[in-house]
């Protein structure tokens, strides 16, 4: 299964666009022999701002996906899960028959309702708010471990 992590803005050349990238290589690299990967990290950058012009430059990539996706939108409203537990979510979308999984990041307002109503659950990085960019290590932080924790490496610790 593919994983895509979506955002809205560029990282450019900054230690967090690094450290993304760093943990989407090793998760590819990890993740192959499970079936999971490779993990692609796609900036998308809208001509407009606000939610409805980001919401639509984001429904456009996922509808243009052969296949269609299985889409998780990190929302504040969402639901935080375990490290083990987003673990085994991702396993059962993969056994499943899921083709690609997109985990989509917004811009600073958040994701627009019809985003929102396209995904087809929400994620939440628990109550605190976090920058963008440091959402975007978490996230692809979170993808390696539940690849590690899939493999049974030893990177996680209970």
């Amino acid at each position: 299964m593919k994983i895509t992590l979506l955002a809205i803005g560029r990282l450019g050349r900054t230690p967090e666009a690094g450290l993304v990238r760093d943990y989407a290589e090793r998760a590819t690299a990890s993740g192959r022999s499970l079936g999971l990967g490779p993990v692609e990290v796609v900036e998308l950058e809208s001509r407009k701002p606000g939610k409805a012009a980001e919401g639509e430059l984001l429904l456009e990539h996922l509808d243009g996906a052969p296949g269609g996706s299985y889409v998780i939108a990190c929302d504040e409203h969402g639901k935080a899960h375990p490290s083990r537990a987003f673990a085994a979510r991702i396993a059962r979308l993969r056994d499943d028959g899921a083709r690609r999984l997109v985990i989509v990041i917004g811009g600073a307002d958040g994701h627009s309702p019809e985003l929102l109503a396209r995904a087809d659950e929400t994620l939440a990085f628990g109550p605190q708010t976090w920058p963008h960019a440091l959402a975007r290590v978490m996230l692809a932080e979170q993808v390696y471990r539940a690849v590690t924790i899939l493999a049974g490496g030893p990177y996680h610790r209970d």
